[in-house]
């Protein structure tokens, strides 16, 4: 613990106040004992009922989740085609994995046509386990094929039971790592109870069961809860080795389980890198983070069979360049206040000029290209000038990959969530300079400190680390609304920690003149009750109405289409059409696909820009000539693409794709000066006109409200 006050003047009867009777009386007595044997008692019965409490809220989180996703879709009623269309774009993709491993002959054959696999992009074999995330689905699949379930768990409950199953997981991690903050499992019931209240913000797990960040989240909120245990100043040696493989294994999952993992562990590293560089946390374990944060990553490059864009990660590049720049300069934490400043401006540039370098060389040595669209889409969405790669503004479009949008914070102020998180961030954060200044500084220059009016400022290893995460993971999701999630589960944590705090009370206290022991935690505990109530009695009846609402799935032609396809289509067949719709057909059909969302692929990037030249404006003959190239037999068109209005002008699919072809937009509106007309119609809608031009090419086969598909003519 780092602490700065005011030197006292007087007797101290502060600090015998907080001393322990022992040392007040020299010799401990039979009352001394006694009490000492009570209070090891009541912490042992505390601990037994924070664990209760802390699995049961896990376990009804599991429950409320899987119930609303009942209600939602009545899925135990559905047919199976209509529970699979409901996992909608990527979510289809990657529980297709699963479903073939459960159906392929044996576990063996499973696997060989994973790492072998020609039915995802036609006219191309890949590696699914080395291009996806997908082990959670192998690893899901072998565990129910050798089970004894099989009579009594259909495939699809046992994949969704485990998914709201890690919720319990997610749920329990963010309760003890508030506990492990505050010192009280009050603060973890907090922090649970805001994380279900605040559901909307929070998570999205009921309506986007395989999505990779609903396996991941659980991982990462275990990682964090074990790096705060492992920062705790009174650990053992071997509780400090056993929290150490705890932080490798969650890491570990973690990564293996989300393509982005390596953006996330950035950002953790960094946080990482602040607190070293203003010396607010012990460099040894520092070390061990960084380099649990390579390992795990590198033990995950090799099951996905030395996957390049791992390899080229900025994670690695820049782990390596702290290491590196820490043996170079030895002495950084020496000297005075501008001394260290120069030091450490130096370690910083040092730290970004090796990480560019040493990236820069591993991406020219491997020709990697993989991540190239995540960067443009950053360099747009920043201001760095506009552009008209078709990548990026597909991104730059999608509301997801937008700003946080200002509703969020008046949703998470009804239950006095985001008052309180930037209440105790503010306390946190002045604390935090204070800290660094002081270290920076050095004993002997902190004179001006010792002017502020008598407080105590105190920031833990523990804390320090968690207030960091915030802000950084805060940033990331005002920038980037989809990544919210790992920003508003912490924030539960984090607000629930401040207001069962100790030293934060103690800070006010003392600051206002009206610290005594028994009225910091008098106040502690009655503010976190008064503020459980106020969210049980304001949002229980929410629930309970939510909880009580029947909806069912419908969507009639997405069911037609997929019944048709599989009745009057060979297994063999390749389609084409958009990545979402692909993904659905894949999972229920089985049929070879030209296209699909996951598009960490620059290969399969440009494909899939040259599939949707069917919604541009080009000749019959060039998109039958770009189709045929990638063996497709048919070609499914969307109304819902081909008419969209979900966008306004310039983000419609239609508009980038011209922009991106130099042609003018459709409708009234600017259009950026060298953008020419097209010589064609456009071709989703001239289609439909049954033209010679088009009908020698294409046959319409199937047709109904939202969807047409037109099986292609094999010219010679």
């Amino acid at each position: 613990m780092t602490t700065v006050r005011q030197r006292r003047v007087g007797k101290g009867t502060e600090a015998a106040e907080d001393q322990p009777a022992e040392e007040k009386n020299g010799k401990p007595d039979r009352k001394t004992l006694s009490d000492h044997a009570g209070g090891k008692l009541w912490n042992v019965l505390s601990t037994t009922v924070g664990g209760i409490v802390a699995i049961s809220l896990g376990l009804l989180t599991s429950v409320y989740v899987a119930t609303l996703h009942e209600n939602d879709l009545w899925f135990s009623n559905i047919k199976e085609v209509e529970r699979e269309i409901s996992f909608r774009t990527e979510c289809g993709l990657y529980y297709s994995y699963y479903k073939q491993m459960i159906q392929a002959a044996s576990i063996h054959q499973g696997l060989h046509g994973l790492v072998y696999d020609n039915k995802t992009e036609s006219v191309r074999t890949i590696n699914i386990l080395e291009r996806m995330n997908v082990y959670q689905e192998v690893f899901l699949s072998i565990l129910y094929r050798i089970l004894p379930i099989q009579q009594y768990l259909e495939p699809v409950y046992f994949y969704i039971y485990t998914l709201f199953g890690l919720q319990a997981v997610y749920v329990i991690a963010l309760y003890v790592t508030s506990w492990l903050l505050s010192g009280t499992w009050l603060s973890g019931l907090l922090a649970a109870c805001w994380y279900i209240t605040n559901r909307i913000d929070t998570t999205r797990v009921e309506f986007t069961i395989p999505l990779r960040e609903n396996w991941a989240l659980p991982f990462f909120a275990v990682q964090i809860a074990a790096i705060t245990y492992l920062l705790r100043t009174h650990s053992q040696p071997v509780q400090e080795r056993l929290t150490l493989l705890a932080v490798f294994a969650a890491t570990f999952l973690f990564s293996l389980t989300w393509q982005f993992n390596q953006f996330m562990m950035l950002i953790q590293a960094l946080a990482l890198f602040i607190l070293d560089c203003f010396d607010m946390l012990p460099a040894a374990k520092v070390t061990w983070l960084y380099i649990i944060q390579i390992s795990g990553l590198l033990l995950v490059c090799v099951l996905q069979f030395f996957n390049s864009m791992i390899l080229g990660s900025l994670l690695l590049s820049f782990n390596a360049s702290v290491l590196l720049a820490r043996t170079i300069q030895k002495n950084l934490k020496k000297g005075g206040l501008l001394n260290r400043l120069g030091k450490l401006f130096l370690h910083v540039l040092l730290v970004l000029c090796l990480t560019l370098l040493i990236n820069k060389f591993i991406k020219k040595i491997l020709h990697l290209e993989s991540d190239e669209h995540i960067f443009k889409f950053l360099k747009a969405k920043f201001g760095f000038g506009a552009t008209r790669d078709f990548d990026a503004n597909l991104y730059l479009c999608e509301e997801a990959f937008g700003l946080l949008p200002l509703n969020t914070f008046s949703r998470l102020s009804d239950t006095l969530l985001f008052c309180i998180y930037i209440f105790v961030l503010f306390l946190m954060t002045v604390a935090a300079v204070i800290v660094a200044f002081r270290n920076l500084s050095g004993s002997n220059q902190v004179q001006f400190v010792e002017k502020m009016e008598e407080c105590t400022v105190t920031l833990k290893p523990d804390a320090a680390y968690n207030l960091i995460h915030t802000v950084l993971f805060g940033c990331l999701a005002l920038s980037t609304m989809r990544m919210k999630y790992l920003w508003t589960s912490h924030m539960c944590v984090f607000a629930s920690f401040g207001l069962c705090s100790t030293e934060i009370w103690k800070l006010i206290l003392k600051c206002i003149h009206l610290y005594t022991s028994q009225r910091t935690h008098a106040i502690k505990y009655s503010v976190t009750i008064i503020t459980l109530l106020y969210i049980s009695y304001k949002f229980w009846p929410g629930i309970m109405d939510e909880l009580s609402e029947l909806r069912e799935f419908y969507d009639p032609d997405t069911v037609e289409l997929m019944n048709w396809i599989k009745s009057n289509t060979p297994n063999t067949a390749v389609f084409a059409g958009s990545m979402q719709l692909l993904a659905g057909v894949k999972l229920c059909t089985g049929r070879t696909l030209t296209n699909h969302p996951h598009y960490e692929d620059k290969n399969l990037r440009e494909r899939t820009k040259q599939i949707y030249q069917i919604y541009a404006k080009r000749a019959p003959e060039e998109v039958y000539r770009i189709l045929r190239s990638f063996g497709t037999d048919y070609v499914i068109l969307e109304d819902s693409i081909c008419y969209e209005r979900r966008h306004s002008r310039g983000c419609r699919l239609r508009d980038l794709l011209d922009i991106a072809n130099g042609h003018i937009m459709d409708g009234l509106g600017e259009n950026e000066p060298d953008l020419k007309p097209s010589l064609y119609p456009r071709f989703c809608e001239e289609i439909k006109k049954n033209l010679p031009s088009y009908t020698t090419h294409f046959t319409r086969v199937f047709q109904n409200k939202t969807f047409h598909v037109y099986k292609l003519a094999k010219h010679k």
